[in-house]
């Protein structure tokens, strides 16, 4: 009911356009569907894809559970690639209808590109909030069932339930760390625990107890002792223990920590920075750049499309289309910009507010000068 409400707003508010409007919306829409497809695809493959596989291949996770991940992680590329997409149906439409001498006869008319660029700053405006309710609902809930799919597929490395009398063994750059020994596994909890850790130079230590299980944080072992012996065989102490959490292997919690502000909306990160006082500069500046880049980002949508306009109105001597290189070299300019605001971010160089938002401020200036150049200037 009421999806079909809303199809019906829509069709209302498509017949409410004027023709002009529908006109540049139809070839807008068109190219920006095509543009967020391609970019997805690029960044996911070339930045997504390849961490996930490293993540899987290091943590021994099952394919379909990475499957389901990598679906998972979809939402988060879609933040990052709607406001490519928007940049790049602006000017490649753009550049076309200049081409096709379609906008000379506009403005021929009387037509302006203020009026000509309405219906983008319209769509655009519309896309960022699409994007900012994306990233303030849709992600942090991916990401959160994504690192919980990770911490179960851990949880079950090196649990072969029902299995009697296994070894297995931890090898370093060095050759073996440690060998492991397990009497039998029993709904995930392991029976008869003994550990042999040559990692040290000069000592062994050799870890028994009754009960086990892995965790992303480590090994915990309860009711058992640490034996350390020199390599002479001397005992030179015997540590008893209730409970007992070891550093064996890949620690994946702080792997995943780095999702903190992902798994968060920009309200709850707010509490989540005032609650934690623990942090060290660089992470609370990494988190406050996260949470104004939560609003940034969105913003970019409307600050590419106040930089593409001007740039696609192709002057009449240029008889190609620029559209697709004009949209990869402001795209190229903002991403270095912006990784280069965040490092300085991160070390507390400039505030946090500067690096989030220091790439748009930098685009939107000089879009604002080109736009007023094309608009207010007789070419």
């Amino acid at each position: 009911m009421d999806y079909d409400l809303s199809m019906r707003k829509i069709i209302r508010f498509f017949k409410g356009l004027k023709r002009l409007d529908k006109y540049i919306l139809v070839q807008i829409i068109e190219m920006f569907l095509m543009g967020v497809f391609v970019f997805t695809a690029i960044i996911f493959a070339s930045d997504t894809f390849i961490t996930l596989i490293k993540q899987i291949s290091k943590y021994g996770i099952p394919f379909k559970v990475a499957l389901i991940m990598i679906i998972l992680n979809l939402p988060s590329v879609f933040v990052m690639t709607i406001p490519m997409g928007v940049l790049l149906s602006t000017v490649m439409t753009l550049n076309r209808l200049s081409l096709a001498s379609e906008i000379t006869v506009m403005r021929s008319c009387g037509i302006g590109l203020n009026r000509i660029a309405r219906p983008i700053f319209v769509f655009a405006i519309i896309m960022s909030m699409a994007s900012f309710f994306i990233n303030e609902t849709v992600v942090p809930l991916a990401t959160k069932r994504s690192k919980n799919l990770a911490l179960w597929a851990f949880g079950q490395k090196n649990i072969p339930n029902g299995k009697q009398n296994f070894v297995f063994k931890e090898v370093g750059e060095k050759g073996l760390k440690r060998l492991f020994y397990v009497g039998h596994c029993e709904d995930n909890t392991l029976h008869n625990i003994s550990v042999l850790d040559v990692s040290k130079p000069d000592t062994v230590q050799i870890l028994q107890a009754r009960f086990g299980s892995t965790s992303p944080e480590g090994w915990a072992f309860d009711k058992g002792a640490v034996y350390t012996v020199t390599e002479k065989g001397k005992i030179l102490n015997t540590t008893f223990f209730e409970h007992s959490v070891a550093q064996f292997g890949m620690d994946l919690s702080k792997e995943l920590e780095k999702n903190i502000a992902r798994e968060r909306n920009f309200v709850q990160l707010v509490k989540y920075l005032a609650s934690n006082k623990t942090f060290d500069e660089e992470t609370t500046n990494s988190l406050r750049i996260e949470l104004h880049d939560k609003i940034a980002l969105p913003v970019t949508t409307i600050v590419f499309v106040l930089i593409g306009v001007p740039l696609a109105i192709t002057p009449p001597r240029v008889r190609y289309n620029r559209g697709f290189l004009f949209s990869i070299l402001i795209i190229f300019f903002y991403y270095l910009i912006r990784a280069l605001s965040i490092s300085f971010g991160e070390t507390g160089t400039i505030p946090p507010f500067f690096a989030a938002w220091l790439p748009n401020i930098i685009i939107a200036i000089f879009g604002a000068w080109l736009y007023y150049k094309k608009v207010y200037t007789i070419t």
